[in-house]
């Protein structure tokens, strides 16, 4: 009911804040293809991620439903906060205000794939309140020059490997260590043939849309190489991933595919409007090795040390490849500030991992569900 309460003062007090400027015929053009972008990145928000999430057979039409619960949640309260100018002036274009409010909830989706099929419905309205003000105070610190540590415009990540990709991973990362029993943990998690059928269609609605996503704020004329950068590193990734898949697996692991491929699209995040074509194509080869390295390898000797389980292996391929992006970036930029670089990744992560933390505290205090990565916990039963 607290819940319910709050998302209806949101919505009055939304609706009272959003205006329009006049804008010349030029402006308004620029401003039609950028509501265009914004269409492709909330595609991938609800179906790339709806479906990708989908993996689970026994969890298919939660992890749906959860989706379009944190898209619900997560843009009007970005776009609410940011009207007040808390941290830092309120975008002045609302198209570019809403824009930003899909960035900071596509981090809030990778954050809960580590904890998805173990929250309960309403937890996942409740972690959205949690993860948006956090996200912004980096996103304030790191690229708005917030607090003064790092000059404005000197922490390069364009696409957002480090403040949307790897923020919204090890923040996930910080939720599960509180989020994650031993029943939870030596409870399987059922695919099938059309789960996992289901996955490959988000991935490829992501890829699809990737370069929308990074070239949703770059000036207009670098839009064509922005593109051609992403769509080179996705390439690369999907070339990397089978190979790694079947030397590592010996045969196609599905969820690697669906998953390692997009690595590519994560890591050249930081550098798609610095990279050229042949760059950004090593890149995505790299991550799409590194992603798979990750489920193949690292994903389940670092579960059974720790006892905790990522869900969606969000670490693999948002977290490592999105600071692999972000690392990157003092190779490929030439004259970058190296310094201001390093303190911005450091400071994401320690945010991200703090947060998620305290988080994953107050979430515990809300209830756990009884069976995990069950549908009819909560859902009424499809007729057979």
């Amino acid at each position: 009911m607290a819940v319910l309460f709050f998302l209806s003062i949101l919505g009055v007090l939304l609706v009272n804040q959003v205006g329009y400027a006049a804008t010349n015929d030029l402006s308004a053009v620029l401003e039609v293809q950028k509501y265009y972008r914004s269409l492709h990145i909330l595609i991938m928000a609800l179906v790339g991620f709806g479906f990708l999430m989908n993996f689970i057979k026994t969890y298919g039409r939660s992890a749906a439903t959860a989706t379009y619960l944190l898209v619900s949640i997560g843009i009007p309260l970005y776009m609410f906060i940011n009207g007040f100018g808390i941290f830092g002036e309120a975008h002045t274009l609302e198209i570019d205000k809403f824009i930003f409010s899909e960035f900071a909830t596509v981090s809030l989706l990778i954050c809960a794939g580590a904890v998805l099929g173990r929250l309960k419905m309403p937890q996942y309205l409740l972690l959205g309140l949690l993860f948006i003000p956090p996200y912004m105070v980096n996103e304030w610190i790191v690229l708005g020059g917030g607090l003064g540590l790092i000059p404005q415009g000197s922490f390069v990540d364009t696409g957002g490997s480090i403040v949307i990709h790897a923020f919204g991973a090890f923040f996930g990362l910080g939720v599960l260590f509180t989020m994650t029993t031993k029943k939870e943990f030596d409870h399987a998690m059922p695919e099938d043939n059309v789960s996992e059928i289901f996955a490959l269609l988000g991935s490829m609605v992501l890829w699809v849309f990737w370069p929308s996503f990074c070239a949703a704020l770059v000036p207009e004329a670098q839009i064509p190489m922005v593109v051609l950068n992403v769509v080179m590193a996705l390439c690369g990734a999907t070339l990397s991933t089978y190979i790694a898949t079947v030397l590592l697996r010996h045969k196609i692991s599905v969820i690697d595919i669906a998953n390692a491929t997009l690595a590519g699209g994560v890591a050249i995040g930081s550098v798609c409007d610095h990279a050229t074509n042949q760059t950004a194509l090593m890149i995505g080869i790299f991550a799409g090795i590194l992603s798979v390295v990750g489920f193949a390898v690292i994903q389940p000797k670092l579960e059974e040390l720790l006892q905790k389980k990522d869900t969606c292996g969000v670490m693999y391929l948002h977290g490592l490849p999105g600071l692999f992006g972000g690392l990157s970036a003092m190779f490929v930029v030439s004259g970058m500030n190296v310094m201001a670089q390093i303190i911005g990744i450091f400071v994401s992560l320690a945010i991200a991992l703090i947060a998620g933390f305290v988080s994953g505290k107050i979430l515990v205090l809300s209830g756990r569900r009884i069976e995990p990565y069950i549908d009819e916990e909560e859902l009424i039963e499809a007729d057979s």
